[in-house]
């Protein structure tokens, strides 16, 4: 009877242990086809012929102006990058306080509550984002561009788009921060407060430390977000045709939001595969970040560990 129920036990065992290995070879064929189909679409404008047009591909990575069928990219990744680092400057000072006044200070019926629109918050469609941007974050960029006698288009630009960004990626930061501090052992604060040191200064500089690495792990969460977003970005970028431009108040346009503009509206065929081109420089941006951004966590880790 006993080594029936193993034999039972085992195969029972393996057919999970199958499924679960065809779940998992599922996963990373989904991943697999949608690089494969970007990447077989994307490198036709650098190889085929377009009735007599052919793409350069290190023009089209250097280039500082954007227009058919001379596309030139390069303007628009470093503005994607810079509107992106925009975002994290507004978004991560805001996220990690409001984690350390949930996590520390707050009552618990406030401290539930915070967390609770911090949820719905995360949940928000981008498209709502982006409506958002469009009738009330331009119109507050146009009201302080008028305070320092700048004229906008519309509003729409750097700062618009940082700000959008930054509502859309205030919720991960804030929650991953919320987990990394509620991580630090109870031990170094209760010695922190024993050596004499105030409450104020426990949360600084014992809870808010000790929890950087795990703050740095929601930043890099919220970076990949904010690099692929496109929907809200577009609605309030400006879709600038060249560059690269620096100043908050002017217009700007990042790889996902020229991705998505008149997608649907183009019948030329350069036009509509130089977008999967565009779409393999964006993987291989997030990648390079990616992992540039790990890099750096992994450090901060092994230091906060000795």
């Amino acid at each position: 009877m006993n080594t029936k129920v193993l034999q039972n036990n085992k195969r029972r065992d393996k057919i999970i242990r199958i499924i679960l290995q065809g779940m998992t070879i599922i996963s990373a064929l989904f991943i697999v086809i949608i690089i494969g189909i970007v990447v077989y679409r994307g490198i036709g404008p650098f190889v085929k012929d377009y009735n007599g047009v052919t793409v350069n591909f290190f023009k089209f990575i250097s280039g500082t102006r954007y227009y058919a069928p001379l596309y030139r990219i390069g303007y628009i990744i470093i503005n994607t990058i810079y509107v992106v680092i925009l975002a994290i400057i507004l978004s991560v000072p805001i996220a990690v306080l409001t984690a350390l006044f949930v996590v520390k200070m707050a009552p618990k019926f406030l401290s539930k509550t915070i967390a609770t629109a911090v949820e719905v918050l995360a949940s928000i469609p981008s498209i709502i984002f982006g409506m958002f941007g469009k009738g009330f974050v331009v119109k507050g960029v146009i009201w302080l561009a008028g305070l320092f006698g700048i004229s906008t288009a519309g509003g729409m630009g750097n700062l618009a788009s940082a700000i959008v960004l930054a509502m859309m990626i205030l919720p991960t930061i804030t929650t991953m921060s919320i987990s990394a501090i509620k991580s630090v052992p109870i031990e170094m604060e209760q010695g922190s407060l024993a050596l004499g040191a105030s409450p104020i200064q426990t949360m600084f500089n014992i809870n808010l430390r000790g929890a950087i690495p795990g703050i740095f792990a929601g930043i890099i969460i919220g970076v990949g977000r904010a690099l692929g977003e496109a929907t809200a970005v577009t609605m309030v970028a400006g879709n600038r045709g060249s560059g690269p431009t620096f100043g908050l108040f002017e217009t700007t346009r990042t790889l996902t939001s020229t991705i998505l503009t008149g997608i649907h509206e183009t019948a030329d065929q350069l036009e509509y595969d130089i977008r999967f081109s565009i779409g393999i420089v964006l993987i291989f941006v997030i990648l390079i970040i990616n992992y540039s951004l790990n890099y750096v966590r992994r450090k901060i880790g092994k230091y906060y560990e000795t």
